[in-house]
């Protein structure tokens, strides 16, 4: 496969924005792919139970058995297909990037941006609790806890390394949104996508 493929991939910490940005460009028409929904599929089809612990133990237990880009392995299985069916597939979100070994498969498939949202603690937490999910912690403990399995699997490294990073503190959802828009715009023209 030829890198012809825009690969906009997200990464932050739990809380950050990345779902409500993720939700926004995919209502302006672009593909989303979502590594949690792998981790919660993989969960379902071992029977467990999609809570914060059993995912987080999930997620370190598939790593530790396929490496730690084995999440996006199962991603670029999906994007495969996708081009398969629409030859003219030009541009994917992938949300949910949580360490630079993903971003290396992902390169495989086509030209990846990474794009970091960042939120401080405070602001995150709030935007968790407002989840009606079941892995949503309890607690901000077992949001310090859920942050601590982030940072050992990699993210920080992730949203370091990113192309843009846009800061989701004291702004609104609108801005939010837009500034992502126009950030993942740039990149579609910049990769010659139409």
């Amino acid at each position: 496969m030829s890198e012809d493929i825009l690969i906009v991939a997200l990464t932050g910490m739990p809380g950050a924005g990345k779902t409500t940005v993720v939700n926004y460009l995919s209502q302006k028409g672009i593909p989303l792919l979502i590594m949690g929904d792998v981790v919660r599929e993989a969960a379902q089809n071992d029977g467990l139970e999609p809570t914060s612990d059993n995912l987080a133990k999930l997620m370190i237990r598939l790593r530790e058995k396929n490496g730690p880009e084995a999440i996006a392995h199962l991603i670029v299985n999906k994007i495969r297909i996708m081009k398969k069916e629409n030859k003219k597939f030009g541009v994917v979100i992938v949300d949910g990037i949580r360490s630079m070994a993903e971003v290396q498969v992902l390169r495989r498939v086509g030209n990846v941006k990474l794009l970091a949202i960042h939120g401080s603690t405070l602001t995150r937490y709030s935007h968790v609790k407002e989840r009606a999910r079941s892995d949503v912690p309890s607690n901000v403990d077992e949001f310090d806890k859920r942050d601590r399995v982030e940072m050992e699997v990699g993210i920080s490294n992730a949203i370091a390394l990113a192309d843009e990073t846009i800061s989701n503190n004291h702004i609104s959802i609108s801005e939010l949104c837009e500034r992502s828009f126009l950030t993942v715009q740039k990149w579609i023209q910049e990769n010659g996508i139409r």
